[in-house]
């Protein structure tokens, strides 16, 4: 692998393998050997590792005794849970970005969601989680709670690995989630009262969480949750 200047062996590592977590090509349960991948990227062991025990610190990796690292395994429990933080502190923080958010940032934010519409007749999960994540990047980055702020994105990181499987386990939700999308623009550009901004935004995400757990339990009462 060639080295990216300015950015460290470690991080690059971490970038790499992130990448491929999120993408699936390292599904659940991937053991992830330090050496056959401190071969394919070009560099020592030692970085893989630093990148490794982030990725585990933020829930994509698991240590297991006398197996080593994997990516993690993410059953119903887990993922309804995660899911459940997730919308908390989310829709906390996306409530606290409410009053510093322009005019620009509300439009690209509604320029997203159009496009995240027009793929509606023609459905690409991946593509569509990636307009998503940015959705709601444009909405809670601006808060001013770096710790609430940090919370936010560990729950994006910990489904980072297996998120992409809900909108196709679900298509049907694609449709309601830019619906609810636009009511949480209006309510922010209209200066709602921030509770209602919060209970919106977090709703948002414990709806989508249902959805595929609605519908897990339909297809087969004995299957566990894969994404979010």
């Amino acid at each position: 692998m060639t080295t990216v200047g300015g950015a460290s062996k470690s991080e690059q590592a971490y970038t790499w393998i992130r990448s491929r977590i999120s993408g699936h090509v390292f599904g659940p349960g991937y053991r992830l050997v330090l050496g056959s991948l401190a071969e394919e990227l070009g560099m020592s062991v030692v970085p893989v590792r630093e990148a490794i025990r982030r990725l585990e610190a933020e829930g994509l990796v698991t240590f297991e005794r006398n197996v080593g690292a994997r990516v993690t395994l993410v059953d119903e429990s887990e993922y309804a849970h995660t899911m459940e933080t997730l919308g908390l502190v989310e829709g906390a923080a996306t409530a606290l970005s409410a009053p510093l958010l322009d005019r620009a940032a509300l439009d690209a934010a509604a320029e997203v969601n159009e496009r995240m519409t027009q793929m509606l007749g023609h459905l690409d999960a991946h593509a569509f989680t990636e307009l998503n994540r940015q959705f709601h990047s444009v909405l809670f980055e601006p808060c001013p709670n770096p710790h609430l702020l940090d919370l936010v994105h560990r729950g994006w990181a910990r489904l980072s690995g297996i998120r992409d499987s809900t909108f196709a386990y679900v298509p049907g939700r694609a449709q309601h989630s830019v619906e609810e999308h636009t009511q949480i623009l209006e309510l922010i550009r209209a200066g709602a009262d921030p509770l209602e901004i919060e209970l919106a935004a977090r709703n948002h995400r414990l709806r989508t969480r249902d959805a595929f757990l609605d519908a897990l339990h339909t297809r087969s009462p004995r299957t566990t949750g894969e994404d979010s």
